[in-house]
């Protein structure tokens, strides 16, 4: 998931040459799936990514004229208010732009007659079960972040029956800010990390979200719509939060970057004010039936992500 973008820019971006089949229009334009989805769209679709001020998701006035003047033929809402520890102090803002935005551009997209993607979030669970979950187990979000997703998904599941939505957890890549950098700058800084290894979930590459979502937006196209309304999409393998920061510098050591050593602590030893989830595992096989397509394995999209970066911080 990626915060709400703050540049006043809307920005065309198109990867490849030749036909378009659809116009998605995105809200945000510099997090990570909006900047992975304009790079990896290769002719599938023109991505217009749409930021603060042009579509802000607190002013839901900017809506209709974005939508009037980009005409998409479909939207994925891919920016959201993401703080979750500030989302406590704030739970009327974390309201307003997670879960009332979404509504009303699902209101907009159905008088339109086009179909809206809304990405959500692991936190709507409340990390007790020991199994990953699906999409058919029963949400009960801890947090208020975890609460305004869920409203969101439901509001946008009322407003237009042309919806998907698609759950995604521990989202990391080459782009904005996600753990891998913050383990990598952590690293340049510092001898020695702690890092929580009571937490567990699935590593996701930004790339690997988007290109599920465009091969969905291609059944859509085929189909006149979306097999089933709720999808559960993130990467292969369960780690721990230790143990993808182990991972990230290992990798990073191994290419001359930097490393430090990583010391496991336990959730009680690094409090937060919003509980994490001790098990964020989401199960990601109905989206793979119904779309063809299954995440790489979090280990070697990491290792990806390492070396695109140059082992530094872009």
């Amino acid at each position: 998931m990626v915060a709400s973008d703050t540049r006043a820019t809307v920005r065309r971006e198109q990867a490849w040459t030749g036909a378009v089949d659809v116009r998605i229009l995105v809200t945000g334009t510099s997090g990570q799936l909006a900047s992975s989805l304009a790079a990896r769209a290769r002719g599938q679709a023109e991505i217009v990514l749409v930021g603060r001020p042009d579509l802000d998701l607190e002013n839901p006035a900017t809506f209709a004229p974005v939508l009037n003047s980009v005409a998409p033929g479909m939207v994925i809402n891919a920016a959201a208010h993401t703080g979750v520890d500030q989302q406590e102090d704030e739970p009327e803002r974390a309201f307003r732009i997670n879960a009332e935005a979404p509504a009303e551009l699902a209101r907009l997209t159905r008088l339109a007659g086009i179909p809206i993607v809304q990405i959500s979030t692991d936190y709507v669970f409340d990390g007790r079960s020991s199994r990953p979950y699906v999409e058919a187990d029963r949400p009960t979000p801890q947090t208020i972040y975890g609460r305004s997703k869920l409203a969101g998904e439901e509001a946008v599941r009322a407003g237009n029956r042309d919806h998907m939505v698609v759950r995604t957890a521990w989202v990391v890549s080459r782009y904005g800010r996600n753990f891998v950098k913050t383990m990598l700058s952590l690293a340049a800084a510092r001898d020695r990390l702690q890092v929580v290894a009571d937490q567990f979930g699935n590593p996701t590459c930004a790339d690997d979200l988007a290109d599920g979502l465009l091969a969905a937006a291609s059944i859509w196209r085929k189909r006149g719509g979306f097999p089933q309304d709720l999808y559960h999409l993130a990467g292969q393998g369960r780690a721990s939060w230790y143990e993808l920061a182990s991972h990230v510098l290992a990798a990073s050591a191994l290419l001359g970057g930097p490393s430090a050593v990583v010391e496991p602590i336990s959730s009680e030893q690094w409090p937060t004010k919003a509980a994490r989830p001790a098990n964020s595992e989401l199960n990601s096989d109905a989206f793979d039936r119904d779309f063809g397509f299954r995440a790489g394995d979090w280990r070697e999209r990491v290792v990806e992500i390492v070396d695109l970066l140059g082992a530094g911080i872009k």
